[in-house]
């Protein structure tokens, strides 16, 4: 039986996930090169994990909430070391969203939200040029 817990967690995942993916589009919009492959990859395993959580919810009959039409971001992309800054902060925020599914009871998905915080974090890492002790928990970095 899945718990509102588990529900509640996915879709705050599943929301993170639809704000990477639509400002991954943006970060790669102002890069060329290898950071701009790299914003690419991100931009495919956002929306990769994004339609793997949405067929979470939907096997749980819950209705996936939606990608809003845009986003505000935290501060203007207009250049390409604030791109990089804000793919540091989409990772930032989908680290967060996973670190709460790394709590709930189901093992299963405490798994995904592990490996999903995992990746976040090596991403993160890259954007930053150095790695922070606890991804997800902003108090603690």
């Amino acid at each position: 039986m899945t718990s509102m817990r588990e529900v509640d967690a996915l879709q705050a995942a599943l929301a993170a996930e639809h704000a990477a993916v639509y400002g991954y589009g943006i970060v790669g919009a102002h890069l060329n090169g290898a950071p701009e492959e790299a914003a690419q990859d991100a931009f495919d395993a956002h929306r990769a994990q994004r339609d793997r959580l949405r067929g979470l919810l939907l096997a749980r009959q819950a209705t996936p909430v939606a990608a809003a039409p845009a986003y505000r971001l935290p501060f203007p992309v207009t250049d390409a070391a604030s791109a990089v800054r804000l793919a540091v902060r989409l990772e930032e925020g989908v680290a967060a969203a996973y670190a709460d599914l790394v709590m709930v009871e189901n093992p299963a998905l405490r798994d995904l939200g592990a490996q999903a915080l995992r990746e976040c974090a090596i991403r993160m890492a890259r954007w930053r040029g150095s790695s922070v002790p606890f991804p997800g928990l902003p108090e603690r970095t």
